[in-house]
């Protein structure tokens, strides 16, 4: 069974950072562009970052643009989100994704595989 599995989460006041990681297993990590999605309470699940095989192509919701970075390491199955300028706006649960095509989007309908969230809560 694939899995995917997000840590990193937690509460931080506003301006603060946080690293979110994803340990991917069971599938062939580097032939899939991975990414990240977010959902806050009563919206819509939203793409955050997205990047491919091997990091030549990444992007970014304009809202986190400048302040979010996206990497992976393929060596240890895993991609990361490193947030800065943290706002409450960005309180969400956030979660990792699979895309079933060689695309780097942010639509939900491009993603076969989700991991299980991690919270993120920005608030003084």
């Amino acid at each position: 069974q694939l899995q995917l599995v997000e840590s990193g989460g937690g509460l931080v006041q506003p301006g603060g950072s946080l690293r979110l990681s994803c340990d991917a297993s069971r599938f062939t990590f580097d032939n899939y562009v991975m990414g990240w999605f977010r959902q806050a309470p009563g919206k819509e699940r939203e793409g955050v970052s997205c990047i491919s095989f091997h990091g030549g192509i990444i992007r970014y919701a304009d809202s986190v643009k400048g302040r979010f970075t996206i990497s992976r390491d393929n060596a240890k199955n895993t991609v990361y989100l490193q947030m800065n300028s943290l706002k409450p706006d960005d309180t969400a649960l956030y979660y990792c994704a699979r895309y079933r095509h060689n695309i780097c989007s942010n639509l939900v309908r491009d993603v076969d595989y989700w991991g299980q969230g991690t919270q993120v809560t920005v608030s003084s």
